[in-house]
Order: C-alpha cells, then structure tokens, then sequence
C-alpha cells in the first residue's frame, strides 16, 4: 500500500498545480463567532473555477501521469466534482476523460463534465456501484484508473488547501473537513500534523452515511447504508489507504443529519452570502453540534465546494 504523502510532496504539488487553480480565500466572520462561541474561518473552496476543492488533487494526479497512461486515456468515477475536476485536468494535459457517474448524480455537473470534455456514463443509483463500473471499464478497455480515495497525489494534491489556511493563519486550533472518499481530510491531517502537531483534525460525515466513519471507528473496512443527499458524503464505505492515514492521524470524527446540513447551507447564505452546497455546508454543521468543545479557539471550516442546484437550495430554504 502506498506511504502517506509528506509535507515536501504537498508543497511540490502546491507549486505542480498553481497555475490552474485558485488560491480561495480564507475569511473571518463576526457572525459565526457568535454563534459558535469561536474565531471561525472559512476557507472558501467554492470560490474555485469549478466551485469544489477535487480538482486540486486530480491536477496533481494527472500532471504526473507517464505518457502512456496518458495516451491510453482515464477513467474514474464521480458524483461530480471530483470528474469535473479530472475532466479539467484531462484539457489541460490533453488526456482523453472517461467519468462513471450514478444516474441520480447533479444535472448541473453532469453538464459541467461534458463541457469540459468528459465522455460521461451513467451508471447505478449511487457512487459505489458506479465506481466498481469504472473498474471494470479501465480492464477492459485499458484506461488508466483514476481512484477517488487510494491515491497519494490526490492525498498531496487536495492538502494544498490546508496548506493555503494555515499560510494564511498559522495559529489555527482546529480544522473541520467534510470527509466522502476521505482525500480532502487526509491532507488536512498530512499538511495540520506536520506544521503543528496540536491542531486538531475534524472530520464530518452524514449520518445516513456512516461508511467512513464506522470504518475509521473499529479499525476495519466496513459498508454502510447509503441514504444522504449530500453527494460529496455520499460514500458506502471507507477506503483502504484514506482510512490508514485517518486512523494514523485525524483526531475526531462527528456525524451530522440531513437536517443539520441543509440548516448550514441556509446559515452559510445568511451570514456570509456564500452558496455551499451540502458537503461543505457538514462542516459548519459539525462545529455547530460541538461547539461546546470549541469555546474560545480559533478554527477553521473547509467549505468544500458549492456546486448546489436551484431545485436543491429550495429544497434547503424550505427545510
């Protein structure tokens, strides 16, 4: 199984993928403060091209492919940011994209996808099934693989937004970061532990999705239902190499409900006029449940992307 990334190999995918992403902001709302009862910084992913923080990693993952993975072309599999981000990164490398997405996936990124190129297959009714396709696919035709979670650059790629927050405020107490595949929290752990051991790392998950989370609880990769509507949480089960990096390096985990997460997409237009779409809205969510625990610190919440539809934002409004 491969090692877990190091600091210098975030910092080499930093500079690897400069040119083609945003450097998002990190802002302090007065607020939130006040809600929480913390200095609560937001680090607004959304605010990138393609409105999520995935391409970070498929940039650093493609950049770094030979050229006869490139000219036999990738697959991977997606609910949707993260085959926008692998569709953008294929332009740019000119690499022929293949993206299996459930059937049930965002019409909004499913027409992002094609736009940036992606040749799109529709498959299943939720992510899993979906992604062992994608794996069949790559077999039989000869694609190169692109996994979503067991992939180190994604790992150093998606670390460079933790890298950017604690650039931006290097005195952070706590990081809370949805987590689906579990790429994004890696790197938060990878990237918070190196420069600070005593930053504590957060993860989020929905309750209707505890796959990760019962994983990285009994220390074994275990299946779970699958019911969220928050597609980027919106994963069976944990994954074999995000899930030794989580239990190796992330400090807590909390669970949050449908309801909580569509009240923090609301929250977050309210208070900061942002539109976050649910995964990233979780972590506003958790910090919310355990507030308690972060009384008087400085914290930092990764709004992990804001690829919301109109349909799904009244669905939050009417909530």
């Amino acid at each position: 199984m491969y090692q877990i990334p190091s600091l210098d190999e975030v910092l080499q995918a930093q500079k690897r993928i400069a040119p083609y992403i945003t450097r998002t902001p990190l802002h302090h709302y007065r607020s939130l403060d006040e809600i929480i009862g913390a200095e609560v910084y937001v680090k607004h992913e959304n605010h990138q091209s393609l409105g999520a923080f995935k391409l970070r990693g498929a940039l650093n993952t493609v950049s770094q492919l030979t050229e006869d993975e490139k000219t036999k072309g990738i697959i991977s599999s997606s609910t949707g940011n993260f085959g926008q981000g692998v569709a953008y990164a294929g332009g740019i490398f000119g690499v022929k994209v293949v993206v299996v997405v459930p059937k049930t996936t965002n019409p909004d990124k499913i027409a992002s996808m094609k736009r940036l190129g992606a040749e799109l297959i529709l498959y299943g009714s939720e992510f899993d099934e979906a992604r062992e396709y994608a794996e069949k696919l790559s077999k039989e035709k000869g694609y190169f693989y692109v996994h979503s979670a067991n992939e180190p650059r994604l790992t150093a790629g998606t670390g460079t937004y933790t890298l950017e927050v604690l650039e931006d405020q290097p005195d952070i107490d706590v990081i809370i970061v949805p987590l689906g595949g579990g790429s994004g929290a890696c790197g938060a752990c990878v990237v918070a532990k190196a420069v600070n051991p005593n930053i504590k790392v957060i993860a989020v998950q929905a309750e209707k999705a505890q796959g990760a989370y019962l994983s990285w609880k009994k220390g074994e990769m275990v299946t779970a239902p699958m019911e969220t509507i928050a597609e980027g949480l919106a994963t069976a089960m944990g994954y074999e190499y995000t899930q030794k990096i989580l239990r190796e390096l992330l400090d807590d985990f909390v669970l949050v409900s449908e309801k909580e997460i569509l009240k923090s997409i609301v929250l977050y237009l309210e208070k900061t006029h942002n539109l976050i779409e649910h995964a990233g809205a979780s972590s506003l969510g958790a910090a919310l449940k355990i507030k308690d625990e972060l009384k008087g610190k400085k914290i930092a919440l990764i709004a992990s992307g804001g690829n919301l539809s109109i349909d799904q934002l009244k669905v939050a409004l009417d909530s």
